[in-house]
């Protein structure tokens, strides 16, 4: 079966920088919903529409292509007090528009009818600790990088209704590639907020 829209594909993918330093080798495959659902990079869908189970290829990602250029308006100064202790480099924290309420997130998040660019947040990782202040950086940490991509068919299969109308798939044991959210956020609400630990979400900062 060939990859076109609306169907669920099976990736195995090496992940370096320009100069072929290896950032990432998983060992379980990407699967994501072919046909522009977000599932990967719009340059890689397009690479691999029309191709075969087998299909293997490299391919270089320039910024724009990937996670973005990086962005020093998404640097963060703010008071150490506002965050849980024990603090540390690397701990990393979810920022929602100051405007938004954590009762109006809620509420959006439950309606499936709503925009979700209402409540689109940014993970912040707090890059700097001093006595009084934490630096948190919104950008994504391979933003402004040149990435190359080796790339695998290793599965495709139609999607199901449910899949398709969810726009993700359901019931596979890989994952989805994380992509970069490109909305700015200028403000963050923070209080008591737990980091993000190793099979956790990073706590909204409300």
């Amino acid at each position: 079966m060939k990859i076109e829209k609306n169907t669920i594909v099976s990736l195995r993918y090496k992940l370096s920088d320009a100069q072929n330093n290896i950032i990432e080798e998983p060992d379980t495959v990407m699967v994501y919903l072919h046909g522009g659902y977000s599932g990967t990079f719009p340059k890689i869908e397009s690479l691999l529409d029309g191709k075969d189970v087998g299909f293997e290829t490299t391919v270089q990602l320039e910024p724009h292509d990937a996670f973005g250029e990086y962005d020093p308006n998404l640097l963060k100064i703010e008071p150490r007090e506002r965050f849980p202790e024990p603090l540390e480099i690397g701990m990393q924290f979810e920022g929602v528009p100051e405007e938004l309420s954590a009762d109006e997130v809620l509420d959006a998040d439950e309606d499936d009818d709503e925009d979700d660019e209402e409540t689109d947040s940014l993970i912040y990782t707090v890059t700097e600790l001093a006595d009084k202040q934490v630096v948190l950086d919104g950008n994504h940490p391979l933003a402004g990088m040149a990435l190359r991509f080796w790339l695998q068919v290793e599965d495709v299969r139609q999607a199901t209704d449910d899949e398709i109308a969810n726009q993700h798939p359901h019931d596979e044991d890989g994952f989805g590639l994380d992509l970069a959210n490109e909305d700015d956020l200028d403000d963050l609400e923070i209080s008591g907020s737990d980091p993000k630990g190793p099979g956790n979400s990073p706590r909204t900062l409300h």
